[in-house]
């Protein structure tokens, strides 16, 4: 596929506020893929470069050349081996480098195909085409149905890796994307409501946890091997060995746990966020910060346990084995009920102890 045509689908998502017309267009470029194009054009797309950071900002995107006459000689391919060419400089001389590499590139762009770069490039592209549409397009583009497309980003955290089996396979492809244990998955999100009493007319009755003003983590465990991985799925295992430690102490072999970590105070409250994520975000002399500042992580929902996935199972079954396996002073406080006063009074219990807030969850409801 030519790069312009990746650029004109993007332009014209942007310009659309209708989904369902951004999700038409989506799908009909996916569809004209090779499959070696699929996790290219899905992280474009998306705006996202597959290589992450390249190492170019403002001041390397100045004084770049004029646009191309419209050729079209560019492929989508090309440009991606161009960005990987610039991922891998270092070193000396490598700033010249980058700057012919990105010259070469924009000297050969359209004007359309230069406005897409750039986006790209800045972190800049705003077209509405995120993770919630680029899977109904996918959906869409591979006749399958959404759900499984959903299911299979949250087990492997992967949209590039999902896109390629929905397109080459269908549902068999899909099928093919389990839980495995060390292997991140998309977490579980939530909405906002007004308060206790709008919430509670969605769901009654509901269980009611304390929101702290965390940092969110998914702890895995096999055997002695643990990882940590962050709401974006970085793998933060080094700068956590509270955590590490804590999850080693629980009774399992196997087992995948939700949950936040949080600086407290000695008296149980929390310090403020900036606190928590200072902490959180520290990459160096970890053991001397921790004495500093430890974090302390509290647990709100099983996933896996000894061989067994819990993710299809309704919440009350989740957090029964999370109450087996899990220490109460490991797990975030939480109140079972269908009376939105007594929710109310426990919200204040949250606030008065300095917390966000509270998260009101469906207990029939499977993690998704």
């Amino acid at each position: 596929m030519r790069f312009e045509e990746v650029a004109r689908a993007s332009i014209a998502i942007g310009e659309t506020r209708s989904r369902l017309e951004k999700i038409e267009r989506l799908a009909a470029c996916l569809r004209g893929l090779r499959p070696d194009e699929v996790r290219v054009a899905v992280a474009y797309l998306s705006g996202e470069l597959p290589q992450g950071s390249i190492g170019i900002g403002w001041a390397a995107l100045r004084d770049l050349p004029p646009a191309a006459s419209s050729t079209l000689t560019m492929g989508l391919l090309d440009v991606d081996a161009t960005l990987s060419r610039i991922a891998s400089m270092s070193g000396s001389g490598s700033q010249a480098a980058r700057r012919l590499e990105l010259t070469d590139l924009f000297g050969r762009a359209t004007e359309r195909e230069r406005r897409f770069l750039l986006a790209l490039l800045t972190g800049e592209l705003r077209q509405g085409a995120q993770a919630g549409v680029m899977i109904e397009a996918l959906a869409k583009a591979a006749g399958v149905p959404a759900s499984d497309v959903r299911r299979a980003h949250m087990l492997s955290g992967d949209l590039g890796a999902v896109a390629e089996a929905a397109l080459a396979q269908g549902a068999a492809g899909l099928a093919r994307f389990r839980l495995s244990v060390l292997t991140p998955l998309q977490p579980m999100l939530a909405q906002s409501a007004a308060g206790v009493p709008e919430a509670f007319a969605r769901i009654r009755p509901a269980a009611v946890e304390w929101k702290l003003d965390g940092a969110r983590i998914q702890v895995h465990r096999l055997g002695e091997e643990v990882r940590v991985f962050t709401r974006n799925l970085a793998d933060v295992t080094e700068r956590l060995p509270e955590v590490v430690e804590s999850a080693r102490e629980l009774p399992a072999e196997g087992i995948i746990l939700d949950g936040e970590t949080i600086a407290l105070r000695a008296g149980g409250r929390p310090h403020p966020f900036q606190v928590t994520m200072g902490r959180f975000g520290s990459r160096v002399s970890v053991e001397e910060v921790r004495a500093m500042v430890p974090l302390s992580p509290f647990f709100f929902d099983c996933l896996h346990v000894d061989g067994d996935d819990l993710i299809d199972l309704p919440a009350t079954e989740r957090f029964a084995v999370l109450s087996d396996r899990v220490p109460e002073r490991l797990r975030v406080s939480r109140l079972v009920t269908d009376d939105s006063a007594e929710a109310d009074r426990f919200l204040d219990s949250a606030l008065d102890r300095g917390h966000e807030g509270v998260m009101v969850k469906s207990l029939s409801a499977p993690y998704e």
